[in-house]
């Protein structure tokens, strides 16, 4: 390809992994140059400190201003290459290969976004999270995507279509799905790489769980304002869901392990999903802000932006 790849990270407080992603960049086999740019929103543990042991450029926002697409725009706006990737703060790469794949697809010059698959990881994925990275993201890639969806946990971007297309700031997220529904209108392609590959560590409790999915769901009702999701459908996919997994569970001999943490996860994942329908929202007030991004100190952990698709697809 012989381009320059801008390589952005959104962090706050991922002391625990940022040294671990960025070393692993480092390793990446790719000829093409590339650079790392950290996007901090005000972390205040060793983040930064720990980044910057690395050539790193370093842009700092204010909590104020932050949202998903804002931190992405800025990183954008400060980056120098022709393709900008972006991973997750607390993501691994599988291998030494990811940048290269999640790359490689921009040789077609109709691509204008690249997302990459994303497993969970043993240690810390419950095995509800794992049966939706299953499902979303499958083994097979998708040269041409028809309908919108992605994830900037693991994704790769055309910068001048971003130039035509800024991301959306005023969602609470899901600001990957409205961007890859506002190229597809446009006539450009989305490309799903399943040799892209990234471990996505969550370390949430029930209560992020269920913030996250009112969040994103939030975001959802603004993107497609045509869906609905009452409910009724919060205790099919509840008992459908929780069924599936317990089957699941069964067949990996992991039944009485998640017990108890597949209907928790279940209810947490729906129950978000369905007040964030019932959420009258117009903008992204301070308010929003502080419950979504930035959770009291004692409860302090950065909130995964990995998308749950599924209600979308299955409610069409």
């Amino acid at each position: 390809m012989g381009k320059l790849i801008s390589i952005i990270i959104r962090s706050y407080n991922e002391e625990k992994f940022i040294g671990k992603l960025i070393n692993k960049i480092y390793c990446q086999k790719i000829n093409e140059k590339f650079e790392v740019i950290l996007v901090d929103s005000g972390s205040t543990d060793n983040t930064v400190s720990i980044a910057l042991k690395y050539p790193v450029k370093l842009i700092k926002i204010p909590k104020e201003k932050f949202s998903f697409g804002y931190s992405l725009n800025k990183g954008i706006e400060n980056s120098e290459g022709e393709i900008c990737v972006f991973v997750s703060a607390h993501c691994i790469p599988y291998n030494n290969y990811w940048l290269a794949e999640i790359v490689k697809p921009f040789n077609d010059e109709k691509v204008a976004m690249v997302y990459g698959r994303q497993v969970g990881d043993k240690n810390f994925t419950k095995f509800s999270e794992h049966q939706i990275f299953k499902k979303w993201f499958p083994e097979n890639l998708i040269e041409n995507q028809n309908y919108p969806f992605a994830n900037n946990a693991n994704s790769a971007i055309r910068k001048s279509v971003w130039e035509k297309i800024k991301f959306d700031e005023t969602l609470t997220g899901l600001e990957d799905v409205k961007w890859a529904k506002d190229v597809l209108e446009k006539g450009y392609k989305l490309y799903y790489n399943a040799n892209a590959i990234v471990f996505h560590i969550h370390e949430e409790r029930y209560s992020q769980i269920y913030n996250r999915y009112k969040r994103e769901a939030i975001a959802l009702k603004r993107i497609f304002p045509e869906m609905n999701f009452t409910f009724i459908d919060f205790i099919k996919f509840f008992i459908s869901n929780t069924f599936n997994d317990y089957i699941n569970a069964k067949k990996e001999k992991k039944f009485f392990k998640n017990i108890f943490e597949i209907p928790v996860f279940r209810f947490m994942q729906f129950w978000g999903t369905y007040k964030g329908y019932k959420y009258r929202y117009n903008y992204l007030t301070k308010r929003l802000r502080e419950r979504f991004y930035y959770p009291p100190e004692k409860n302090r952990k950065e909130v995964s932006s990995t998308i749950k698709f599924q209600h979308v697809e299955e409610l069409k």
